[in-house]
């Protein structure tokens, strides 16, 4: 059996979050932050990864152009973090400051289409904003219980899913760590 290929934006990437890829058997190459998406797309991949990273997710136009891209690509993506806050833009919503950003190891986050609870670790000052994004083509997946505010996000009609929070927590809780599992199941369902 042949082993999947992902590409990882690094945008800010941790270790762990690759030692989650790689525990899938996966192959995972690395890019810079500025990689194009006809860049990404010549080494076709099974899945696109868009890591996590510091700063306001409006100062990277490029990532976003990249990003929107490998959406009408249609390969499957997952993003976690300012990899979740591209997508958001990509699919035309803004994001905005939080007025104390979400930062530490204990925020529970719910699972809308289950209501299950999660305690997230976190490490954000942006969010997008649930408002501006089309529900027609984007599902609300997770929301935070402290403020409300979005947590994650799945496209109805393309391979797309993102979450806010850090499911690759080390140290902290391990609640999350299934949303890996969820990315390679979108990816063999794809193939």
């Amino acid at each position: 059996m042949l082993k999947l290929s992902i590409v990882a934006y690094d945008f800010g990437i941790k270790e762990n979050i690759l030692r989650h890829l790689s525990s899938y058997g996966a192959n995972v190459t690395v890019v810079p932050a500025d990689t194009t998406a006809d860049e990404v797309l010549a080494l076709k991949p099974d899945g696109i990864f868009l890591s996590n990273g510091p700063g306001d997710p409006a100062g990277l136009p490029y990532a976003v152009e990249a990003v929107s891209g490998l959406i009408a690509s249609g390969v499957p993506m997952f993003g976690i973090c300012l990899g979740h806050q591209l997508i958001g833009r990509a699919l035309g919503a803004d994001t905005h400051r939080l007025k104390f950003g979400h930062h530490g190891g204990n925020h529970p986050v719910q699972h809308l289409p289950s209501g299950e609870v999660l305690i997230t670790a976190q490490n954000h000052n942006y969010c997008v904003t649930a408002g501006d994004l089309n529900s027609s083509e984007v599902e609300i997946t997770y929301k935070s219980l402290n403020d409300d505010s979005l947590e994650g996000l799945r496209m109805k009609n393309k391979p797309v899913f993102s979450v806010q929070f850090h499911p690759e927590s080390a140290p902290g809780p391990h609640d999350a760590h299934d949303i890996f599992g969820e990315f390679f199941q979108m990816i063999s369902g794809a193939k």
